[in-house]
């Protein structure tokens, strides 16, 4: 015999009857039958219960009739309601509350603040408060900015970041890492692991990955889902520790990789290698005759006051000497602009001070000077073009080549000592013309050459893949001969699509490769979104690691690894935490007690 079906109470349809109100003090309160007598609700919405709950508690009301029983009725609706509108406002100005801290905290984080400045933040809010509007200063009272709470807050709305960024994770076509690793104020290694990915509309997302030790990069990539046949490009440093050919991380990445059925390329920082570059310039002792005089200047404090105040009496362009940090990209370049500058000064203050300066007298040194300075500023603005983030491989790789081309046109131009483009240089000719200057022609011309030669034995990662890069960036001007041959067919089509021409003139690259057809040229796209997920540079970690150091310096040494990592991964990201996400994942809103 068949066992009998179970009564399904949500099959039977039953709907609270508008004549329940009058007839037993009943009023339907979100899909529930409630009480207006003693606001209990009925388990089952049918008359039955609704009648039996009236008879057996409420008895007394049957005196209520016709008029009176209906203003009785009303009184009770809007009691009800009264009661239910004061518990929603409280509920909301705890959540108004709860999301004003997250706010703040997310604020701490992005301007690296001590988490401890929540309370000091709080103080300052509660002042102005009781000064401009006093009937709010309990709405800001109860705003939770203890140290604790914004800790809490900020590891919230780093899981919240990690959680989308796992979500569009998932969607991306191809993607690259960018890594590099430094120490922080405590001399702990700290390796940052930066993502590029890139998706069918060819959406690129670049983010914080994770912040790890060099063998836990497997890890990092894993726990966020990606498919290791995904990876495509692993830029470094260029250390041993991250290019070495059996244990060096990117070698073990790609060999990873390769297991899975992908490939992926190893990349040697571009900005890496241009500063390793300008490093070869050397021109005798002018560097360290020009960081010898700013070290006696700046060294001695009586002096260094003096200068200045001399600089100052004399109206001078600037008015100090900078230090030089060997570290710094752009320092050797700044530091002889500043001291070109301020050469007649310097010259005048330290024969003042009994300390004359010859080389400053002497029309061969300043002309070395000169060339090093107009060198350096061209070698500066080569690393500031390729300095910023989301620049893509092509972009990066034409400012490379055309340096090359302008070298090649300064070698040939100083061959007949003409300083057309070394204006420093045209200007120590053009001041002292009976100086024999054209002996030092062939030392500049020298100097170009080796720096030329540099620039050309350097960079062979970028070589190797230099016809994948033309064929992105200029679909139109590659030989179809000279391409992989399943891409051959589909570049002939876009080749002779005159509408398509006009297209790749007016819009950006990705924005091409988007408007283009799937169905016509899914493998064009497909090499367009490889192209677009490589990253060029580790620029983007050189410039989490000032973040960093700012973050943990020396008078927050205690701050751990993982909460250092959810600071940075707050005020690096482009995504924007999901506020009501996060309130709806707490069970309740706690107001600051």
């Amino acid at each position: 015999m068949a066992a009998p079906k179970k009564r399904k109470i949500a099959s039977e349809c039953r709907r609270f009857q508008t004549r329940w109100e009058n007839e037993y003090f009943f009023k339907e309160v979100n899909g529930k039958c409630v009480c207006l007598i003693c606001k209990e609700d009925v388990a089952v919405m049918k008359e039955y219960n609704v009648h039996r709950h009236y008879e057996t508690k409420h008895q007394s009301y049957t005196s209520y009739t016709g008029a009176e029983r209906t203003q009785k009725v009303k009184q009770m609706a809007a009691s009800l309601q009264a009661q239910q509108q004061l518990f929603f406002r409280t509920n909301k100005i705890q959540e108004n509350a709860t999301t004003a801290s997250y706010e703040v905290a997310k604020l701490i984080a992005q301007h690296g603040k001590p988490f401890s400045d929540g309370d000091f933040i709080k103080q300052c809010l509660i002042k102005v408060t009781e000064i401009m509007c006093p009937e709010k200063v309990q709405d800001f009272k109860n705003v939770s900015l203890s140290r604790n709470t914004v800790v809490r807050r900020i590891e919230d709305l780093s899981a919240n970041l990690k959680l989308q960024l796992k979500d569009k994770a998932c969607a991306f076509d191809f993607y690259s890492i960018a890594c590099d690793e430094s120490t922080d104020a405590t001399d702990i290694a700290q390796l940052l692991i930066f993502l590029r990915g890139v998706d069918d509309n060819f959406s690129c997302t670049e983010a914080l990955l994770d912040m790890m030790s060099l063998k836990a990069v497997s890890e990092a990539v894993e726990k966020m889902g990606l498919k290791w046949e995904k990876l495509c490009g692993v830029t470094t440093d260029g250390a041993p520790a991250m290019t070495g050919e059996r244990k060096g991380m990117a070698s073990m990445v790609c060999a990873k990789v390769k297991e899975s059925g992908g490939e992926a390329v190893r990349m040697h920082c571009i900005i890496h290698q241009e500063a390793l570059c300008a490093k070869t310039v050397q021109l005798g002792d002018v560097m360290n005759t020009v960081v010898k005089t700013v070290n006696i200047i700046r060294a001695r404090g009586l002096y260094h006051r003096e200068f200045q105040a001399f600089l100052s009496d004399v109206d001078a362009e600037y008015g100090d000497v900078l230090y030089h940090s060997d570290v710094r990209w752009l320092s050797r370049g700044s530091v002889l602009q500043r001291f070109y500058s301020l050469r007649s000064e310097i010259d005048q203050f330290l024969k003042e001070k009994g300390r004359p300066l010859h080389e400053l007298s002497d029309p061969l040194w300043l002309s070395d000077l000169a060339f090093l300075v107009d060198l350096t500023h061209h070698l500066n603005t080569l690393n500031k073009n390729l300095q910023g983030k989301e620049q893509l491989v092509p972009h990066l790789y034409a400012h490379m080549k055309a340096f090359c081309v302008k070298l090649r046109l300064f070698e040939t131009q100083l061959r007949s000592f003409n300083a057309a483009h070394f204006p420093a240089l045209s200007e120590i000719k053009s001041a002292i013309p009976k100086a024999d200057l054209s002996a030092k022609k062939e030392k500049y011309v020298s100097v170009i050459t080796s720096l030329l030669t540099e620039f050309n034995q350097r960079f062979q990662d970028f070589s190797v893949i230099e016809k994948e890069i033309k064929l992105f960036s200029t679909p139109f001007l590659v030989d179809a001969e000279e391409v992989e041959e399943s891409l051959q067919l589909e570049l002939i089509e876009m080749q002779c699509d005159d509408s398509l021409k006009s297209q790749h003139q007016l819009l950006s690259l990705p924005d091409f490769y988007q408007s283009l057809d799937n169905a016509k040229f899914p493998l064009m796209r497909r090499h367009a979104k490889r192209m677009m997920s490589l990253f060029g540079s580790t620029y983007i970690c050189e410039q989490t690691f000032s973040l960093l150091n700012h973050n943990k310096s020396r008078l927050r040494t205690r701050m751990t690894d993982s909460h250092l990592c959810e600071v940075l991964r707050v005020s690096t990201t482009k995504l924007t935490p999901d506020m009501s996400a996060i309130l709806q994942s707490k069970g309740q809103h706690h107001c600051s007690h």
